[in-house]
């Protein structure tokens, strides 16, 4: 029996919690109580509240992606908008654009990596491996 079948045999003793919401919010997927990370990005090596292991979280470049995705569609559309229908210059669109771009990319990198350990959880999803007879 493995070490992620284990964890997931007391999940009777939790009530589900919804993936997205305690993703969003940074708090453990089995209790939704505990606090996931520990500084911005960092996931904690456990859940002070129910004592989850962590070490099973591993997100990798997903929430990296859709955050490229997401936020580059986004802010290159504003940038194309406001440079078609106002001309500014281009100094203005960095000092405006930069910062944005900035802090929409640390939230929404926290948000779905939250959002990706949690459905991780939910589904014990782990690496996967070959079964040899």
């Amino acid at each position: 029996m493995s070490s992620d079948q284990d964890a997931n045999q007391d999940s009777a003793l939790f009530p589900p919690v919804d993936p997205f919401k305690v993703g969003i919010q940074g708090c453990c997927p089995r209790c939704g109580n505990g606090r996931l990370f520990q500084g911005l990005l960092s996931v904690k090596p456990h859940c002070s509240a129910c004592g989850l292991d962590y070490a099973f979280a591993d997100a990798g470049d997903g929430p990296a992606v859709f955050v490229i995705l997401i936020v580059g569609f986004i802010v290159i559309g504003l940038v194309l908008w406001l440079q078609v229908n106002y001309g500014p210059p281009i100094w203005l669109l960095v000092l405006l654009f930069a910062p944005l771009t900035i802090i929409l990319s640390l939230l929404s990198l926290r948000w779905c990596k939250g959002i990706l350990i949690a459905l991780q959880y939910r589904n014990n999803a782990s690496e996967g491996r070959i079964h040899r007879d």
